[in-house]
C-alpha cells in the first residue's frame, strides 16, 4: 500500500484526547514545548463545542450548553498520546455575547503564538454571515495580507456548522476575507456525521502532520 493510501494516525487513539490548559489572560498562556496549534473560533452557540467534540472522537471531552459564551477562556487539548501531535485550542466565542478582554486575549494569542499553524472560523449555516461574523473575517485576512511575503505562519479557513444546505455562504466569506482557504462543510446534529473527515485532514495538513496522507483514520467516528 502506498503511503498516500495510509489512514492517518494522527486522531486515531480518542481516549488519549486530554485537556491540558485554560488561560484566561496572557500570563496563562501555557508552554506547550512547540506542538503545533490550531484554534478554533466562532459566534456564541455556533456549535464549536459540538463539532470539536467529533473532531477528537469523544462525547463530552468539551463542555456542550445551550447557554451562549460557555467558554470564556483559551481551553488547550492534546491530540493523540503524550506528548501528542498537535494541540488543539477552543477561544471563546465573539458578538453579542462576547466581552472585550476574551477578544483581546485572542488578538494577542494570534500575533505571538509562534505554534499557530491555522485559524478556523466556525458560520452557522442556518443563520449565514452576520455583521460579527463578516468584522472577524476582515479582519483576520487584513492580519494576513500585512502579513504576505513575510510568512504570517498560520492560515484562516472557514468551516460551515449545522449544515444540511448552505446556500451562498462561500461566496459570502470569500468577500469578506479573499485569503480564506476553501470553507469546509460540517452537520454533527445527526448520523451520521458529515464534514468531520475533512477538517479532521485540514488540521493534519495544516500542522504539517503526514503531507502525503488524503485521509484520515475513522477510528474515532466509531468510538
Amino acid at each position: 500500500m502506498s503511503r498516500k493510501s495510509e489512514p492517518s494516525t494522527v486522531f486515531a487513539d480518542a481516549q488519549s484526547a486530554e485537556f491540558l490548559a485554560a488561560a484566561a489572560d496572557a500570563s496563562q498562556l501555557p508552554n506547550l514545548h512547540g506542538r503545533p496549534e490550531i484554534i478554533v473560533t466562532g459566534r456564541a452557540n455556533v456549535g464549536k463545542s459540538s463539532l470539536l467534540n467529533a473532531v477528537l472522537g469523544r462525547r463530552n471531552l468539551l463542555h456542550t450548553s445551550k447557554k451562549p459564551g460557555r467558554t470564556q477562556t483559551l481551553n488547550f487539548y492534546r491530540v493523540g498520546p503524550a506528548p501528542g501531535h498537535l494541540v488543539l485550542v477552543d477561544a471563546p466565542g465573539y458578538g453579542a455575547r462576547g466581552r472585550p478582554e476574551w477578544g483581546a486575549l485572542f488578538e494577542h494569542y494570534l500575533q505571538t503564538r509562534r505554534e499557530l499553524r491555522r485559524v478556523f472560523l466556525l458560520i452557522n449555516a442556518a443563520h449565514g454571515l452576520n455583521p460579527a461574523d463578516a468584522l472577524m473575517l476582515r479582519a483576520l485576512d487584513a492580519q494576513l495580507q500585512a502579513a504576505a511575503g513575510k510568512g504570517s505562519g498560520w492560515t484562516l479557513q472557514a468551516v460551515v456548522t449545522k449544515a444540511d444546505t448552505w446556500g451562498r455562504l462561500a461566496a459570502d466569506v470569500f468577500a469578506h476575507a479573499p485569503t480564506c482557504l476553501p470553507p469546509l462543510v460540517t452537520s454533527v446534529r445527526a448520523h451520521p456525521h458529515f464534514g468531520v473527515d475533512a477538517v479532521r485532514a485540514s488540521i493534519v495538513e495544516a500542522c504539517a502532520l503526514g503531507h502525503a496522507e488524503a485521509r484520515v483514520c475513522r477510528t474515532a467516528d466509531r468510538r
